[in-house]
Order: C-alpha cells, then sequence, then structure tokens
C-alpha cells in the first residue's frame, strides 16, 4: 500500500531530555497508481455509444423499367421544405390544381408536421382500400428545396419513421408550377 516514513525531530543539543517529534509522510505514488488504473479499466469497460442510422428502402437497380401508374393527387400529401424551418405543403391537392393556391399550408417540424401527417393519413386510408401488401393509400412527397438544411430532410425521414409512414418518396426538383406556387418563398 503506502509507505509512512518517520523522521525525527532533532534538538537543541541544551540537554533538555524532550520526546521526538515525529513527521509522517504519505508517500502517493501507489494512490496514483491506483487512480490511473481505475481510469484506464472503466474507459475501457464502458459501452461507447453507437451511433444510430434509419434503414433508408430504395428500389433496385433493374433494368426492366416496369411502368407504374401515376400517383392520383387525391392520395398524396406533398411536403415542401423551406428556410426557417418551414414545411408548406398540399393535402391531396395537385400543385396546378386551380385550388392549390387556397389549399398551400405552412407547418412547423416536430409535433405540427406530425399531426398533418396523422390527419392526412385517416383521411385518405379511411377513403381509400389498401393495395396487395396491405398498406394504405397514402404517399407522402417530400420536396427539398434550394433553401432547405440536411437536417430538415433528416427532420422529415424522422417525422416518417415516427408516423410509421410506409410509402414516401423523396423528389429533388420541383415542377414549373410548384415553383410558380411556391414563388419566393423557396428562393435563396
Amino acid at each position: 500500500m503506502s509507505a509512512i516514513v518517520e523522521t525525527g525531530g532533532g534538538g537543541k543539543g541544551d540537554g533538555k531530555v524532550r520526546g521526538k517529534k515525529l513527521s509522517t509522510n504519505v508517500d502517493m505514488t501507489p494512490m496514483v497508481d491506483l487512480g490511473f488504473l481505475l481510469i484506464t479499466f472503466f474507459m475501457l469497460a464502458t459501452t461507447m455509444s453507437k451511433p444510430t442510422s434509419m434503414t433508408l428502402n430504395v428500389p433496385d437497380k433493374t433494368e426492366k423499367n416496369d411502368e407504374t401508374e401515376p400517383l392520383k393527387a387525391s392520395k398524396v400529401l406533398t411536403l415542401f421544405l423551406g428556410k426557417n424551418d418551414d414545411v408548406y405543403y398540399l393535402d391531396g391537392v395537385a400543385a396546378d390544381d386551380p385550388k392549390a393556391e387556397e389549399s398551400l399550408k405552412t407547418t412547423r417540424f416536430g409535433s405540427d408536421l406530425r399531426s398533418v401527417i396523422f390527419q392526412s393519413a385517416t383521411r385518405i386510408n379511411a377513403a381509400n382500400a389498401k393495395d396487395e401488401k396491405g398498406y394504405g393509400a397514402f404517399v407522402v412527397v417530400i420536396k427539398p428545396t434550394v433553401v432547405s438544411t440536411y437536417k430538415n430532410m433528416v427532420d422529415v425521414l424522422d417525422e416518417m419513421a415516427i408516423t410509421k409512414s410506409k410509402k414516401y418518396a423523396l423528389v429533388d426538383n420541383l415542377t414549373d408550377s410548384e415553383k410558380k406556387l411556391l414563388g419566393d418563398k423557396v428562393k435563396p
């Protein structure tokens, strides 16, 4: 453990008999060694936090291009990611529809966006039958814009996982009618 070193206190040499003054020094070297051993042990014994990632299913890169039927706008929630964490959305309306101007709404990330997704999914799935895989008809089309950030994209993908939305698509370009509809909201 640690060694205690005793050293005697000297007298003045005047012939008087006095008791020895003992001073004790504790050698701290073994204590420091023990501290470093404990720190090393706990650093190696603890599990480091592992980075978490979300699985993203993408279509196979096959040569055959099966033609799919176009999505009906009534079954789609289109999310446009804007600047300052704004999300513009069209629920069941196409961008080239005459009603699109008054149907375009704004929400924020988090519980606001989540409630929009839940309301739209409930409305669309109640009005339409499930497909052959058992999924509802509800589809979310996510369209990041030039003014949105990477964080916005991650937040929207997190919302897809939280709301358990099975069918969603990432589209990186806006149509002319969408650009006209959004106007200055998505210009840098």
